[in-house]
């Protein structure tokens, strides 16, 4: 980003345009997006912008952007080191429940089959 916003001041220098040190670091400031919001405040808050240099302001955000960097390379490594722990069920199986079960869809089934010969027959 600070090499675009360098080439850019360069060429409008070219075209006569200048721009003090303080105009070049509240550009900065204002276009960096709403995740560095809390920097930016703290960098308004704590130093002078008049008077802060160009670099500084450079070094400052460079800073932050490598702890906030590590921290999501941190956090990445914490959710791959969490293991998804399964528990086994037992095999073994009640046959009288499935008996059961076996029977109750033979009901089913055969009800069903009824229902619809009874609808052939009265031609519905």
């Amino acid at each position: 980003m600070f090499s675009r916003f360098t080439n850019i001041i360069n060429a409008l220098q070219a075209l006569d345009k200048m721009y003090t040190n303080s105009e070049m670091v509240r550009k900065i400031l204002r276009c960096l997006p709403r995740t560095w919001m809390p920097k930016v405040t703290a960098i308004e808050e704590a130093k002078n912008l008049n008077v802060l240099a160009l670099e500084d302001l450079l070094g400052s955000l460079m800073t932050h952007e490598l702890s906030m960097q590590k921290k999501d390379d941190d956090e990445e490594k914490e959710k791959k080191k969490k293991k998804i722990v399964a528990l086994k069920s037992p095999q073994t199986k009640d046959s009288k429940d499935d008996d059961d079960d076996d029977e109750e869809l033979a009901f089913i089934t055969w009800r069903f089959k009824k229902f619809l010969a009874s609808k052939r027959k009265f031609g519905g």
